[in-house]
């Protein structure tokens, strides 16, 4: 499960033997000495150029150098996950990931020789409580528990981690369990490795489980989460299903509600020592550094930590599937059939026939789902994907029902496609598509150092030699039509596990509990001595790079009225075109639906599924959608295809043909999808109420076609208007392999136009409201926890008051280690998920809002309230902070780098801000010369003394309507009101 914080794991030099922790040294070598020469594999043919190294201690070591920019994309994978909790105490994994990011006995204390003996006596404190089945006694415990807990907490230094990750520029800081691996991931400033490095390796050497019953908090909130999550409902009891013997099915990653309710410090301790050992790890990186003084500083910093024999983990042999096992569950979102069937692991011929066929059920553009589902209307949104794991796999299809359609029909649909594969009863082109657009998509996955030393991750996860897995599209082309066809006869049967999710009431659902929780003392303005030198450590600068609009952007024209925008591709053969105009649904509201309506539609040349398989045989695609102020034309795919392509989708916006079934299955579908939309906290919270919020009654998000206008729709009237399309002022936006010269001949030749192009029509201007006094909007919604999004409108978009709006946002609600984090999650587990920011509008006519977030349990509402008020009344003064606010942000915009056709979109964005040079520019030399004054001053200013329009998603029954009326008159609202409809 991804960690939104993190935290660390225990270990005292005190009580060394007591807990047989790995205690790590790094060498330094003499002067003199020759350095050490490190052997690596290569693979051949390998598109990453990986080099893989094996240190003495069998830490795996990846590389791959990718100097799209000064960064470093860095994971650190532990292989082992919730597959490898004990049966008694589910769990672990997760927890250990938390408590990693808690700090050592270096770092994250003021005196550990004081805070060990208390630490020791909690850890002992929780297995007594573990041991104790009396109601009363298990309270007593506790409560000393929280007492002990508030006396460690004042040596604790809380998220001196974020802290020092922050100061020198990483990014996505962050981790993630899941049930074979835990992982732990950073984007760092190349010349900050060593740093990086440093302090990766302190953390794994000696991780102290300090902070345990707060941070023990959070995860019950994360839990409790998970509890009134449907989606997280749904692959529970499809992998109970699939995998009725293997931890798999029978453990789940967060652990259950009895183990939560009785964790145990000390074997958390024992999966540390047992697993976190160098044989069982990988540092796995992508990026700007030289291989060869990486590796040498890994084995300096790594290289002294021992290594232990792993235990070893034997899957249990799965039972085989006989008859379909249907299960039904309940919950507030929309219906929605999943069906899974399982396979063996990453390593087996079957993980690689699954990933074939999942491409040709399941591609986007032409695969038997799209073209027999999708593309026919037979269901809302079908799909395909695998989920390969190192002992089992399982490949699973879904599809949510229309209006009135049964599950069952819905589970009919979905098999039917699986009959076709066994018959062969799709083109035989289709095989050789797929594989070109899996290649296609691997070329655009690794141009992101993300995504390159992802590999490298699952790689090592699954064990899987590197050899094997590059060369995975290589044994895919090797399997013919009647492999497909034998493979799906023998192994997709009745042997399937279904899941009905059911929209109802889910009366199985337990909740975890809040337990009484003193809040801790936050040491803000601490720093260790370990901290202080990593964060001081000098490196040497590395200067930032702005984009120059008019240097880094071609520009020409075509038809004498139509700029082009152009940025060449030198990295590889691929291109991305876009026709823009300033025109959305706030212009008319009927856009939405015509573009909507188009991929349903063919020419006069081409059905519509031959147009799809006409785009796909060419490794090629389009789309068109709209915001409310823009309208999108995309065609992207390989370049040596381009004049193809752009010749099909002229075809397609000057010579689509009307479709009268697909049309009404399409209104039918819009009003389905409408209600499902009310059935969503996400939908509802983060959009409805969100701009209910912002404009009131009449948003641009309640800015839709009735149901009566839909229904009055007619083929004619949506195709006349995307016809229209290439008729008004628009632009194009290019970046690909061709030529300037080329491309200026082609789009002259292919880009169909009239003489003279309309002007786009006004749009209605939709006015946020002002925040007059305090209101607070309450949605009912069947869920354990309360969201609570407060809001407050400041002043139209000014580009003056940006450095200090991101110097403020850093500090006070953006990060982990932000105001707004350390004192409602860190120091009084309030929540799992808050933050808080003063926005910066898209548009130049938007206006600048004070935003906060908190997700708490409903029982928990009032602390959550009045904290979060609190901050907003008065701000915190920490000098600790302010300097890594600081560093952060500089160290961010002294290595990122806009490239490729981010640069055309970022002059995109610039445009809309009414701004001709890059901003950022402003915001480096600005905040440079800032402090906590500036700071002070731009919250006396934007928020302190403000009101709010207060957002409350959750429960009506088990919300403190009381409590709420403390912040501003309560107005209950219904789904119609938010929705407009």
């Amino acid at each position: 499960m991804m960690r939104l914080k993190h935290l660390s794991a225990v270990i005292f030099f005190v009580f060394l033997a007591l807990f047989s922790f790995r205690h790590s040294q790094v060498f330094a070598r003499e002067a003199g000495e020759p350095k050490k020469t490190y052997s690596f594999k290569t693979v051949p043919n390998d598109p990453l150029h990986a080099r893989i190294y094996t240190l003495e201690n069998g830490l795996t070591v990846y590389m791959s150098v990718y100097k799209d920019k000064p960064r470093i994309q860095t994971y650190i994978a532990v292989r082992a996950g919730s597959k490898n909790d004990p049966s008694d105490a589910t769990g672990l994994a997760h927890y250990l990931e938390h408590l990693l990011f808690k700090g050592t006995s270096r770092y994250g204390t003021m005196n550990y020789e004081k805070e060990a003996p208390l630490i020791r006596e909690i850890i002992d404190l929780y297995e007594a409580h573990r041991a104790t089945s009396d109601t009363l006694a298990k309270k007593a415990i506790y409560h000393r528990i929280d007492s002990l807990s508030n006396l460690a907490a004042k040596y604790a230094i809380p998220n001196e981690y974020d802290k020092m990750v922050g100061s020198f520029g990483a990014k996505r800081t962050n981790a993630y369990t899941w049930v074979e691996q835990t992982v732990y991931m950073n984007d760092i400033p190349a010349n900050r490795l060593e740093q990086w490095l440093t302090l990766e390796a302190e953390r794994f050497r000696e991780p102290v489980m300090r902070l345990f019953h707060t941070e023990l908090e959070v995860v019950y909130e994360e839990k409790n989460r998970s509890l009134d999550n449907d989606n997280s409902k749904i692959w529970h009891n499809l992998f109970a299903g699939l995998f009725q013997k293997h931890t798999y099915g029978t453990q789940t990653t967060i652990g259950t509600i009895e183990h939560l309710k009785n964790p145990s410090i000390q074997k958390v301790i024992d999966y540390f020592n047992t697993y976190y050992v160098p044989n069982n790890m990988a540092i796995c990186i992508s990026g700007d550094f030289d291989p060869d003084e990486t590796i040498r500083m890994i084995d300096d910093k790594f290289g002294g930590f021992q290594p232990k024999p792993i235990p070893e983990f034997v899957p249990p042999v799965e039972d085989d599937i006989q008859q379909p096992i249907v299960k039904d569950i309940y919950g507030p979102d929309a219906e929605d059939v999943i069906i899974g069937f399982r396979f063996p692991g990453a390593e087996s011929e079957d993980a690689d026939m699954i990933t074939l066929i999942d491409k040709l059920l399941y591609n986007g553009t032409a695969g038997l789902i799209d073209l027999n589902l999708n593309q026919k209307q037979k269901t809302l949104g079908a799909n395909s994907f695998t989920v390969v794991m190192k002992d089992y796999s399982a490949h699973v299809l879904s599809a949510q029902p229309r209006e009135g359609q049964s599950l069952d029909s819905v589970r009919a649909l979905l098999l039917g496609q699986l009959e076709l594969l066994k018959k062969g009863d799709y083109p035989d082109w289709l095989l050789q598509a797929a594989l070109s657009d899996m290649k296609l998509e691997q070329i655009k996955s690794y141009e992101d150092n993300y995504n390159r030393a992802k590999a490298f991750v699952e790689a090592f996860v699954w064990g899987m030699d590197w050899e094997k897995y590059t060369a995975q599209l290589s044994r895919l082309e090797r399997i013919t039509k009647a492999d497909v066809s034998r493979f799906a006869k023998a192994h997709y049967k009745n042997n399937y596990v279904a899941v009905y999710k059911k929209t109802g009431v889910d009366t199985t659902v337990e909740k975890v509990e809040k337990p009484e929780i003193t809040p801790i003392q936050v040491n803000r303005d601490t720093v260790s001595a370990f901290a202080k030198k990593v964060i001081t450590t000098k490196a040497k600068p590395i200067a930032p790079v702005f984009i120059d609009f008019k240097k880094d952007i071609r520009s020409f024209k075509i038809q004498k009225s139509i700029p082009v925008f152009y940025k060449k591709n030198t990295e590889n053969q691929t291109f991305n075109l876009y026709y823009i105009l300033d025109m959305g649904t706030n212009h008319d509201k009927t856009i939405g639906v015509a573009l909507d309506y188009l991929p349903y539609l063919g020419t006069s040349k081409y059905s519509p599924e031959e147009l799809k398989e006409a785009f796909y045989k060419i490794g090629c695609s389009f789309s068109v959608f709209s915001s409310e102020d823009r309208l999108y034309v995309s065609l992207s795919g390989l370049s040596e295809y381009f004049d193809k392509a752009l010749s099909l989708l002229e075809e397609v916006l000057w010579d689509a043909q009307p479709n009268e079934e697909a049309l009404k299955n399409l209104i039918q579908d819009i009003l389905k999808s409408r209600a499902d939309a009310k059935l969503s906290k996400n939908e509802i919270l983060w959009k409805a109420m969100l701009n209910y919020g912002k404009y009131g009654e009449k948003s641009p998000y309640t800015n839709i076609l009735s149901k009566e206008e839909l229904q009055s729709l007619t083929p004619e009237t949506l195709l006349s208007l995307i016809k229209r399309i290439p008729t008004y002022e628009h632009r194009v936006l290019y970046y690909g392999p061709e030529s300037e010269k080329a491309l200026k001949k082609t789009l002259q030749k292919l880009h169909r136009t009239p003489k003279s192009l309309a002007k786009i029509p006004d749009a209605p201007a939709f006015k946020e409201k002002e925040t007059g006094e305090n209101q607070v909007f309450v949605v009912d919604y069947d869920m354990k926890q309360a969201e609570i999004l407060m809001l407050s409108k400041g002043g139209l978009y000014d580009k003056d008051i940006v450095p200090a709006a991101t110097f403020f946002n850093e500090y006070f609600g953006k990060g982990m280690s932000s105001v707004v984090f350390q004192e409602l999650r860190e120091a009084k587990a309030l929540a799992y998920s808050v933050f808080s920011s003063y926005t910066i509008p898209k548009r130049k006519e938007q206006s600048h809002f004070m935003a906060a977030y908190i997700g708490t349990q409903s029982d928990k509402l009032a602390d959550a309230m009045s904290g979060m008020f609190d901050l907003l009344g008065t701000l915190p003064k920490s000098e600790v902070l302010v300097s890594s606010a600081k560093e952060s942000i500089l160290e961010q915009l002294r290595t990122e780098r806009v490239t490729k056709s981010d640069v055309l979109f970022y002059y995109e964005d610039a445009k809309r801000l009414g701004l001709t040079d890059d901003l950022r520019r402003d915001v480096f030399k600005k905040v440079q010369a800032m402090n906590f004054e500036n700071i002070q001053s731009f919250y006396d200013k934007f928020v302190t003394g403000k009101n709010y329009h207060i957002l409350v998603l959750g429960k009506k029954d088990q919300l403190n309507i009381k409590v709420l009326e403390k912040y501003g008159n309560v107005r209950f609202l219904s789904l119609e009101d938010v929705f407009g409809y």
